[in-house]
């Protein structure tokens, strides 16, 4: 066995073999109420496939059209059902590391609009209390302060209210810093594509699961290919025809002791 024979059949089974792991245990988190059957019986199809597709390249000559149909379908399908699987297991691991962070973005948005919303509020408070005071006459100047002493606590407590929201944003934008740590590659492509964490992640997923398994199969068909081609030819001795023999033509003996040989013509 060759370096690069062997290169190609090591990187088939390990390619196979961690498709397989993310496969197994990504149906398995599906199927959670069973989860060593499923495990089993996904582990055997994922077994199987690898071994379809060998005997597929290997036999392809010498097996009937419904062997031919049945088995290449259910390799394709087994592929998708192994794809599937992945994503699975992908989406499963995103979500855990990002639920933090979720949490932490949702309280940040609900606060900001809390800010928005008590801003308006002030702003009305202060135009309500200048067309008040503006209403009354000039000489009416106790009126107009005894306006301004009912309209300032309230005015008063938004401000107060405006610096506590402020201060937990703060709070929660620096939380989301260390928290985003973990997913920010995925914050970054977010942003440079002007769209949202979970879009850009599905279509990460999508792009790995595109070339995992199904670059797993081709490689164990190359490795067949190689294994095909390396096997030493048999060697047919061809038989040397035999030589004609010449028999010595029969003597006759006349009389005692003479030996006459026979004419060959």
């Amino acid at each position: 066995m060759n370096k690069f024979q062997l290169l190609v059949g090591s990187s088939a089974f390990f390619i196979a073999g961690c498709a397989a792991f993310f496969s197994v245990f990504g149906i398995g988190k599906l199927f959670s109420g069973a989860f060593i059957a499923v495990v089993i019986m996904a582990s055997s199809l994922e077994l199987g496939k690898l071994v379809t597709a060998s005997f597929l390249y290997r036999y392809w000559d010498k097996i009937n059209q419904f062997q031919k149909v049945y088995m290449a379908t259910a390799t394709v399908v087994l592929v998708l059902i192994t794809s599937a699987g992945i994503f699975g297991y992908l989406s499963n691991a995103y979500q855990g590391a990002t639920i933090e962070f979720e949490k932490q973005t949702t309280a940040l948005s609900f606060k900001e609009e809390q800010i928005e919303q008590l801003e308006e509020d002030k702003v009305f408070l202060k135009d309500e209390l200048e067309q008040s005071v503006a209403s009354l006459p000039d000489n009416y100047i106790t009126a107009k302060r005894k306006l301004r002493e009912d309209y300032n606590p309230q005015i008063l407590g938004i401000n107060s209210q405006l610096l506590d929201l402020k201060q937990e944003v703060g709070e929660l934008k620096t939380q989301l810093v260390e928290t985003g740590v973990d997913v920010g590659p995925a914050i970054y492509l977010a942003r440079a594509f002007n769209t949202d964490i979970d879009t850009v992640v599905k279509f990460f997923i999508f792009i790995l699961i595109f070339v995992f398994d199904p670059l797993a199969v081709m490689l164990i068909v190359a490795y067949n290919q190689i294994l095909l081609e390396n096997q030493p030819k048999k060697v047919i001795k061809k038989k040397k025809p035999l030589e004609p023999v010449e028999k010595p033509l029969p003597q006759k003996t006349f009389g005692k002791g003479a030996i006459v040989k026979p004419n060959p013509d």
